[in-house]
């Protein structure tokens, strides 16, 4: 056999990037390779993620999890949507709501025949039409393929997770799948002196840990990809100007609503995230325009409920890693870049990785092809995740605040703007195919923060007043009987008294 042949895989860090990326390799590549993650139990992990989207049943899924078990292991309850409140003004609300909207026609999206009605003197808002929204709003849920009677599709939901729980879960998983785990903290990374690649750990015990080839989940340290490395970061912080979070549990509310809320304010914005145990708490802010003490004392007043603890400071920077995948190493989670959790991709962002990893895995060595495939792919999907957000801080009307102010006059990639332009002249929108958010999460954010379509498509003209009337009225009916059968969301989460 190839002595270059990939056998031993290493992940240095746990947390939900280690053991998700473990859990993984352990269900799909363990009969062929050795499996080790290092961790520390004295190194804390990030662990705010606690919101996700729709593709994290998928990973789920491929893992043969079941639903319930997972539900109750990690006090998760169902999310619909995420809401965002006072984005456009003060006192503004729409919601970013997961899943299809209306009906579309061939060649033409249902927006269009809202824009159309709008222009006919309908008052309906496009929200009207979205089952996850109506649903959400409502405290609503069960599993729903289709609309009974229909081939309209039915609710697209993801979760809110405890992350620490998560990965916990998915420790017990690998493990039993045969990933070999490790404790320890790493006191020297050695590098081969020919090629560059990193050859092994050196833990404080004393201990080496060799490998072929090196998954870094070390979080924002990135203490292979970067410090070791030297790989290079690209900063983004001109387009997104955050660069703090701080982070606090509260008592959880109830009703336990199915959605996430994103909040703005001054300078920055809250999240709140319902568990079934606890309230996920935190603030996204700038310190240029907020000092820490403003930002706690803002947080800590909009709470809700009562806190569980005290705040805690997590201080970033916006950008990705100049390469994921750099000689023998993988960057995967915080390592790689950071995006703040506006629209719930961290955890996303580890999943894609680790599927691409499983894609691309080199078989007898490492290969320029796959690597140069792998990078390409990330930055890609990275960038078009970056340009959505950076939609949020540019379309907004708020004038209250510098930092709104500077948000809404400041340049933005030629490309997102180009997009901005076609929608709000013609109501048209093109996403590219690596694109992660569908047609429908741009026209709800476009249309939520006030990027209201001059035009609508000219199929949508094909139909009569009395025709697109009778659609509309019958769209609603549908999607309202559907939520009104549907039981409460509490009622479908397990229960933790069993």
């Amino acid at each position: 056999m190839n002595d270059d042949t990939i056998r031993k895989l290493v992940i240095l860090g746990g947390g939900t990037a280690g053991w998700m990326t473990a859990a993984l390799a352990a269900r799909v590549l363990g009969k062929v390779i050795d499996i080790t993650l290092v961790e520390s139990e004295k190194i804390d992990t990030v662990g705010v993620g606690e919101a996700t989207i729709p593709p994290i049943s998928h990973f789920n899924q491929a893992l043969g999890l079941d639903e319930q078990a997972f539900l109750k292991a990690t006090k998760a309850t169902i999310k619909l949507g995420i809401q965002f409140e006072n984005w456009l003004q003060q006192g503004s609300r729409y919601m970013h709501a997961f899943g299809t909207i209306g009906k579309h026609l061939p060649f033409c999206d249902f927006h269009h025949l809202w824009l159309r009605s709008r222009h006919d003197g309908d008052t309906s808002t496009l929200w009207e039409y979205s089952l996850n929204y109506q649903a959400a709003i409502r405290n609503k849920f069960a599993p729903l393929a289709q609309i009974a009677g229909t081939n309209l599709p039915g609710l697209s939901y993801a979760y809110h997770f405890d992350a620490a729980l998560y990965a916990q879960f998915l420790r017990r998983y690998s493990e039993d799948n045969g990933v070999k785990r490790i404790e320890g903290t790493v006191r020297e990374v050695k590098v081969r002196a020919d090629s560059g690649f990193i050859d092994r750990l050196l833990l404080e015990s004393g201990q080496a840990v060799g490998g072929d080839l090196f998954i870094d989940c070390t979080g924002l340290s990135a203490l292979l990809i970067e410090k070791t490395l030297n790989t290079g970061f690209e900063d983004w912080s001109h387009w997104l100007p955050c660069d703090r979070a701080m982070a606090v549990p509260s008592v959880a509310e109830k009703p336990i609503v199915p959605y996430t809320r994103a909040i703005a304010h001054k300078a920055g914005w809250q999240w709140r995230i319902p568990l079934r145990h606890r309230t996920g708490n935190g603030m996204v802010y700038s310190s240029r325009y907020w000092s820490d003490v403003q930002a706690r004392d803002t947080l800590m007043h909009n709470l809700g409920t009562e806190a569980l603890s005290e705040p805690r400071i997590i201080r970033f920077q916006t950008g990705r890693r100049r390469a994921q995948w750099n000689k023998n190493v993988i960057s995967i989670g915080l390592s790689s870049g950071f995006l703040e959790p506006l629209e719930s991709t961290s955890i996303h962002l580890i999943q894609s990785a680790a599927t691409r990893l499983i894609k691309t895995f080199p078989h007898r060595g490492i290969r320029p092809c796959e690597v140069a495939e792998f990078n390409r792919q990330s930055q890609v999907e990275i960038e078009r995740i970056r340009d959505f957000i950076i939609l949020h801080y540019k379309a907004n009307q708020r004038r209250d605040s510098p930092f709104w102010q500077a948000c809404e006059s400041m340049q933005i990639p030629s490309g997102l703007s180009d997009k901005i332009a076609l929608f709000r002249t013609t109501g048209k929108l093109f996403r590219d195919t690596n694109d992660l958010f569908a047609d429908e999460a741009w026209q709800q954010v476009m249309i939520g923060q006030g990027l209201l379509p001059g035009d609508h498509h000219i199929i949508a003209s094909a139909l009569s007043q009395p025709q697109l009337q009778d659609l509309m009225a019958n769209l609603k009916t549908l999607i309202n009987g559907t939520v009104n059968r549907l039981p409460s969301h509490e009622q479908f989460l397990p229960d933790d008294r069993e």
